[in-house]
C-alpha cells in the first residue's frame, strides 16, 4: 500500500457495527419497558395479587431501589469480566425476574424479582455506553451511542404504551411473559452480532473515589441530577398537569407527542455530539428553561402546552447521549466506574421527582411545576457553563477524549 493510499484509508469510518448496537439499544429498550410497565398495569397487578393499588406501586420503588444499591458494586465486582458475559449476565437476570414476575402469586415474591431486574438494570446501563465506545473509532464514539440509547425514548414513546394496552387485553402477567420472551430473542441476537471485549486488568481499573475526583465527572453528574430532576417533575405527574391545563383526557397524546419528539432529538444529537457536545447540552437546558417560563406563564393555553410538550421532548431526547458521552470522555480508563455512578444519580432523581413533585403538587398545585423547573434547570445551564475545561469541554469531542 502507497502512503498516499494509506493516509486516505485512515481517514474513512469504518462503517458503524448497526446490529451490535441496536443489540444494546434492545437492551435499554427492555431496562425502561420492565421498570415502567407496572405503572401502566397497577390496577390489574393489584387484583392479581390482592393487594392495593399503592402496594402495587411499590414493584416500581423496588426496581429503582435495586438499580440504585447494586449499580456501583457491581460495576466495580464485574470490571474483570469479559464485557459480553457481563451483557449476558444482564439480559439473564431480566429473563429469569421477568418470568418469576409473571409466574408469582405472592406480593413479597413479586417485590423480589423486581428488586433483582432493577439490579441487572443497574449493571446494564453502567456497561451499554462504554460497550457502544468500544466497538467504533473515537470519532464515531458520539454516533454509537446515539444508537445505543434509541431504546429509551422508543419505549417511553411505544413499548410502554404497547405493554399497557396488552396487558389490559390479554392479562398484566402475559405482558412480562412477553418481555421475557424478548430477552430470549436478545440473548441469540448478542451472540450473533456483538463483538467481546476483554475486561479491565488490576493496573487498568480505577477506584471509585479516583473516579469521582477525576476532573469534570462531578460537574456532569450534577447536571445530570439539576436537569432529569426537572424532567421527572414533570414527566412523573403529566397527568395532573395536564388536567389543570384542561387536558385530563388527552394525557395519551401528549405522552406520544413526548415520545415522537423525543426520537427526533436523539437523531438530531447523533449528528452533533461528535463536534458540539457543548453547545448541544447547552442550548437543551437553555431551551427547556424558556419552556418552563412559557408554561409558567401560558400554561392555560392547550396549543401552548401542545407545543411545549412538543420542544420538551425534543430537548430530553438526546440528553442520555450527550452526559454520557461527556461523562465518559471525561472519566477516561474510569468510564464504567463513572457510568455507574450516572446510573445512581439518574434513578435517584427519578425517586427524587416523585418526592418532590408530590410535595408540590399536594401542597401548591401542578401549576407550580414549571417554576420549580426552571430554577433547576438555571442551577444546571450555570453547572455546565461553568464546566468548560472538563466536563463539557469547548470544541471537537474526539480532540478531549481518552
Amino acid at each position: 500500500m502507497t502512503s498516499s493510499s494509506a493516509s486516505t484509508a485512515s481517514v474513512i469510518p469504518a462503517p458503524l457495527p448497526i446490529a451490535a448496537l441496536l443489540a444494546l439499544a434492545m437492551t435499554g429498550f427492555i431496562c425502561i419497558v420492565t421498570e415502567t410497565l407496572p405503572a401502566g398495569l397497577l390496577p390489574y397487578m393489584s387484583e392479581g395479587l390482592g393487594i392495593t393499588p399503592a402496594l402495587a406501586g411499590q414493584t416500581v420503588t423496588a426496581y429503582a431501589l435495586g438499580s440504585v444499591l447494586a449499580a456501583i458494586p457491581l460495576t466495580i465486582a464485574t470490571q474483570q469480566w469479559r464485557r459480553r458475559n457481563v451483557l449476558l449476565l444482564t439480559i439473564a437476570g431480566f429473563l429469569l425476574f421477568n418470568s418469576v414476575t409473571a409466574l408469582s402469586t405472592d406480593y413479597g415474591l413479586t417485590l423480589v424479582a423486581r428488586f433483582f431486574a432493577g439490579a441487572a438494570a443497574g449493571l446494564a446501563w453502567s456497561l451499554l455506553a462504554g460497550y457502544a465506545r468500544r466497538m467504533v473509532q473515537p470519532e464515531q464514539q458520539g454516533k454509537a451511542m446515539a444508537i445505543a440509547m434509541v431504546g429509551t425514548p422508543i419505549a417511553l414513546s411505544l413499548g410502554v404504551p404497547l405493554g399497557t394496552w396488552a396487558g389490559g387485553i390479554l392479562g398484566w402477567r402475559t405482558a412480562f411473559a412477553a418481555m421475557s420472551a424478548l430477552t430470549v430473542v436478545l440473548i441469540i441476537w448478542v451472540l450473533a452480532k456483538v463483538p467481546d471485549f476483554p475486561g479491565q486488568t488490576g493496573a487498568q481499573r480505577v477506584p471509585l473515589r479516583k473516579v469521582l475526583g477525576t476532573p469534570g465527572v462531578r460537574p456532569v453528574l450534577a447536571t445530570v441530577m439539576a436537569w432529569m430532576l426537572a424532567h421527572n417533575i414533570l414527566y412523573t405527574y403529566v397527568a395532573p398537569f395536564a388536567a389543570h391545563a384542561g387536558l385530563g383526557q388527552r394525557v395519551d397524546v401528549l405522552l406520544l407527542i413526548f415520545g415522537a419528539a423525543a426520537l427526533v432529538g436523539i437523531g438530531v444529537t447523533g449528528k452533533l455530539v461528535e463536534h458540539y457536545l457543548r453547545s448541544t447540552v447547552l442550548a437543551s437546558l437553555a431551551t427547556f428553561f424558556v419552556i418552563s417560563v412559557v408554561l409558567t406563564l401560558l400554561q392555560g393555553l392547550q396549543p401552548v402546552v401542545y407545543l411545549c410538550v412538543a420542544v420538551w421532548g425534543l430537548t430530553f431526547g438526546g440528553a442520555a447521549t450527550l452526559l454520557q458521552t461527556a461523562l465518559a470522555d471525561s472519566a477516561g480508563d474510569g468510564a464504567d466506574v463513572a457510568l455507574s455512578l450516572n446510573v445512581v444519580a439518574w434513578n435517584s432523581v427519578i425517586a427524587g421527582g416523585g418526592v418532590v413533585g408530590g410535595v408540590l403538587l399536594n401542597h401548591w398545585g401542578a401549576q407550580t411545576f414549571p417554576p420549580v423547573m426552571a430554577l433547576l434547570l438555571a442551577l444546571g445551564f450555570f453547572i455546565a457553563w461553568s464546566a468548560r475545561n472538563h466536563g463539557f469541554a469547548a470544541g471537537a469531542r474526539a480532540s478531549a477524549s481518552h
